[in-house]
């Protein structure tokens, strides 16, 4: 497994999963019907340092950005966000990335790492745990899960 800094010939390859995941509509508070154009600079905006994950054939099979979470004095305060193919779920490619972006968030500085809004029902709630998260708080009802119904969001913080 490959994990490299994206560069923008990469987004055909990400966009296949990205659109899959978001419009399922069960882990990432964006518009389903996000565009492609819209997704393309929510995820690859210039300010986010990208990360993709390639197989052993090549195949880019998930994606990491990472970014500062907020400005000014606590620029200091990294967030990113995660995609993993959902065909290449449950073989390690996640924690991989997360320990790839933990370590670049790191190296750039950064002080700790916030996810602002993790769906309580999302199954990688667990890996960041294991990863030394903890959940600070939850949103009761804030997102609308097709599934579950309305559900909580996460605030996750883990210092570096």
């Amino acid at each position: 497994m490959l994990i490299r800094e994206a560069t923008p010939d990469d987004w055909p390859r990400i966009w296949p999963f990205w659109h899959r995941i978001v419009a399922a509509g069960e882990t990432y508070a964006w518009d389903r019907d996000t565009s492609e154009e819209d997704a393309r600079s929510l995820w690859m905006h210039p300010a986010k340092r990208v990360y993709v994950t390639e197989d052993g054939t090549g195949a880019v099979v998930a994606s990491a950005y990472l970014t500062p979470n907020y400005g000014g004095p606590a620029a200091r305060i990294a967030n990113a966000g995660f995609m993993v193919d959902p065909d290449r779920a449950g073989r390690g490619t996640g924690r991989a990335l997360a320990g790839h972006v933990l370590a670049a968030a790191r190296a750039e500085g950064y002080r700790g790492m916030v996810f602002n809004a993790v769906v309580e029902t999302n199954p990688a709630v667990r890996l960041w745990i294991s990863l030394g998260f903890t959940i600070l708080g939850t949103v009761p009802d804030a997102f609308e899960h097709p599934r579950h119904g309305r559900v909580g969001l996460h605030v996750m913080h883990r210092a570096l």
